[in-house]
């Protein structure tokens, strides 16, 4: 994947992620993540390149932004054209921060009561509209969540994970529950 080219705001975004992972506590991690977000986004400075920013018709577009050397971390570009969504998933284990930089967006939590005939059970817990500069941090055992853009105008959101997530753990709603099925996750290709 090529590096996204410099630019001051990014880079003083990526300095912040690098000084927010140094704490090696998860919730102050996330703490120090979810801060460097707002602050950047919050300032109105664009620092995405455009390239970033398009949509992909038929599902939310997937880019890396930054890989930290040290695999501490990755940060993505998620763009989300109106009615594109995620189904129920997890964060494979690892935190995550995640922010509207354009637009808005619909954030469903869910909470697992534990598994019933091999099935997950899960209770919808909260929906939250996040816009410009809002974010939140997701911590395992609690950040199964679906997103979703329910708006007529498109919204791009960044997110922060604790290492490069390549699959998550999806979950397809049945009768009684909802089946775990491993997904692979890929970036958008342009």
């Amino acid at each position: 994947m090529a590096s996204v080219p410099a630019s001051g705001k990014l880079d003083e975004l990526i300095h912040l992620l690098d000084e927010a992972v140094e704490k090696q506590e998860v919730h102050g991690c996330c703490t120090a993540v979810k801060n460097a977000l707002e602050r950047i986004v919050c300032s109105r400075e664009e620092f995405i390149p455009g390239s970033y920013l398009r949509p992909d018709c038929e599902h939310y577009a997937r880019r890396l932004l930054h890989l930290d050397p040290k695999g501490r971390y990755s940060a993505l570009v998620m763009v989300w054209s109106p009615g594109q969504g995620t189904p129920l998933h997890d964060h494979a284990g690892m935190w995550c921060v995640e922010c509207v930089y354009r637009g808005r967006i619909r954030v469903t939590s869910y909470s697992c009561s534990g598994i019933r005939n091999g099935l997950h059970q899960f209770h919808r817990e909260i929906d939250i509209t996040a816009g410009p500069g809002e974010a939140g941090a997701l911590i395992p055992p609690f950040d199964h969540h679906t997103i979703d853009n329910p708006y007529e105008t498109a919204a791009v959101t960044l997110h922060v994970y604790g290492g490069e997530m390549k699959w998550c753990d999806s979950f397809e709603p049945l009768d009684g529950g909802f089946r775990m099925v491993k997904r692979e996750l890929a970036y958008t290709q342009d």
